[in-house]
This record gives C-alpha cells, structure tokens and sequence, in this order.
C-alpha cells in the first residue's frame, strides 16, 4: 500500500509540473503588448476623449456632460484639476489636442462651435477661436501650414483655420457627419471621414476641393490613425464592427478586420499593435444610456491584422490613448464616468 501512495504522489507531482509547465508555455505565447493594469479612477460626467500630455505626466478628459475637462496626474493617480472654459455651463466639451511646439492645448465645445486654448502646462486660458461651424468636435493640426481643422457634425463641413489669426479662411463640404481628420502630404492634404454619410474622404487644402473618397454604403466612419510611413491609415467602422486598412498610395481598402460593438478610438502602439475601444451593443431604448453589455478593449497585429488580445472594459469605452513614451494606456468609460489605467510592461 505504502508503494502504491508513493507512486499515486509521484504521478501526481509529474502531473502537476507537467501542468504548470503547459501553463507557463501558454503564457510565453502571450502575444503582442503586456499590460498591466493599475487603476480605475473617477471623473466627471461623459468622459469623451482622454489625451495623455506631450510630456506624459497628465491625462485630459474633456467632459461632454459637464462643465469643461479634468486634468489627472499620472503620478498622483488622481483628478487634480477642473478646467471651466468661457460657456462652461452649455456643456459639450467633445475632443482636444495637444501642439508641443506651440506649448499649448486646444479642446472643442460643440454647444458653442468654438475652441479654447490654454498654455502649457499651467493651463491658463489664452483664447476663444471661433470655428464658424455647427456641432464642432474633431481638431487636427498642420505644422507645415500652420492651420488647423475642425470638423463640424451639424454643419456638415470642416473648417480650416489660420493659427496665428484664429480666422477661419475656408471651408470644405464633407459628407454629413464629419468626424475624425488627419493632415498628410506635408498640410497639402486632409482626410475626413463621414460619420453619418459613411465616407472616407481626402481634400486638396490649396483648393478647397475633394481629390478622392472611399464610400461604403451605411457605413459609420468614426476615428482615423496613421502609420509612422504615411502608408496606411486605420479607420474605424461603428456601424459595421470594422477597422479598415487603407492603402494611401492607392486610396483603397486593403484589409479589415471586424471587432467587437461599436468600435470608437484607436490608436497605434509602436507602429505595430492597433488599440481599439469597442462601447458595447447599443441600449434598445436609446443609444445614449447605458449598455446592455460592458465594452471591450480589443489589439490588432497590423501585420496580420489579426486580433490578439482582447479583455472588457468599462461601461461604453470612447476614448483610448497610448501616451508618447510607450509606457501606458489610458481608455475611459463613458457611462461609468471614470478612466482605466494600464502599464504596458512588455512587448
């Protein structure tokens, strides 16, 4: 009997180390970024966006649902701050951008179509740039031209603004619904994409006119990244749970890869591996309450365009954003107000 015990425990070990050994075999297979996460943190109402500093040392959360945006410390694992632009009280605050070389941060209020800049990073306010349009939200900035661009999701429109004056010089007519923009070709050009018309659009800036469209009908076309080369754009699909690929040699679709509910922002980590914040199957009764489920963060291998990871988040997850040195990912949850923070550890 004893024999029998001492070989039925040495089975037993031999299992055990074997099963460990699978396990740390599965975990050595763990693909692309490893994260890790550090906290969930509370702030103000409808996190929209989130925006880590050039510096990394704080991230911003305009607030559509309240009274301007929060400014949390990375350090201090804490919202220190609430910055109350002029009209705070209409609320609205939809999307903001950093410009390092001008020292400054601009964000958006679509109540009242203008954008307000403030010094950084003391955040005193500077001024009110007007963008002439209606429902304004998305703000993307030129160096080479020294403009900026707005895109205005009543109006139907972008509006094209000189920096130094604050005027708005033109206009260019988008598909209804604009949203996401990004500069390419040294300012020459812009891309927009058509949230309610479901078009990727690019526009000569000189001109005023439109060069080219990708259109896919019902499509919702929401935010619009880049890689380092200018090669490829990544563009998410709301409507149809997509993230595109797009040749920008070719101004054509090359890949997909369909993602989890609602797809929102994305972002590209080491020019390699593409966030996505998916918000969760819409609320049956009105889209703008809670979700029936949670959201997901999902990680796209852009050279397979494969999904790698994927773990839930929050209730609606809208805005992500991996900060400049590499080292965090930040997303918030629109429904939940607060933001989740993660170390990226590995590669």
């Amino acid at each position: 009997m004893k024999k029998f015990f001492i070989i039925f425990f040495s089975l037993l070990a031999v299992s055990v180390l074997a099963q460990d050994k699978a396990l740390n075999k599965a975990a050595e297979k763990t693909e692309g970024p490893v994260l890790k996460k550090i906290g969930t943190y509370k702030c103000g109402r409808q996190p929209k966006q989130v925006l880590f500093s050039p510096d990394n040392k704080y991230i911003i959360m305009p607030l559509l649902e309240d009274t301007g945006f929060d400014i949390f410390s990375v350090e201090e694992k804490k919202v220190i701050k609430r910055i109350t632009p002029p009209d705070a009280k209409k609320q609205g605050f939809a999307e903001g951008l950093f410009i390092p070389e001008k020292n400054n941060f601009l964000v958006s209020q679509m109540t009242t179509a203008n954008l307000y800049e403030y010094s950084y990073p003391d955040f005193k306010y500077i001024r009110t740039i007007p963008t002439e349009g209606n429902w304004s939200k998305f703000i993307a900035f030129s160096k080479e031209k020294q403009l900026l661009a707005v895109s205005n999701w009543i109006s139907n429109d972008v509006s094209i603004i000189d920096y130094e004056s604050g005027k708005c010089v033109k206009k260019l007519r988008t598909g209804s619904e604009p949203r996401g923009l990004y500069f390419i070709n040294n300012g020459n050009t812009i891309l927009s994409l058509s949230f309610g018309s479901g078009i990727i659009e690019k526009f000569d800036i000189d001109e005023g006119k439109r060069t080219d469209s990708i259109k896919i009908e019902n499509a919702a076309m929401r935010h619009i990244v880049l890689n380092r080369a200018q090669t490829k754009a990544y563009v998410s699909d709301m409507y149809y749970r997509l993230i595109y690929e797009i040749d920008l040699i070719t101004f054509k679709i090359s890949r997909k890869t369909q993602v989890f509910n609602n797809p929102n922002t994305i972002d590209l980590y080491n020019d390699r591996w593409l966030f996505v914040s998916s918000r969760g199957p819409n609320n049956k009764t009105d889209y703008t309450k809670r979700s029936p489920l949670n959201g997901k963060i999902q990680i796209i291998d852009i050279q397979t365009m494969k999904i790698i990871q994927s773990f839930e988040g929050g209730n609606q997850p809208t805005g992500l954003d991996v900060s400049p040195d590499g080292k965090y990912l930040c997303f918030s949850n629109f429904q939940d107000e607060n933001i989740e923070l993660y170390e990226i550890t590995d590669e």
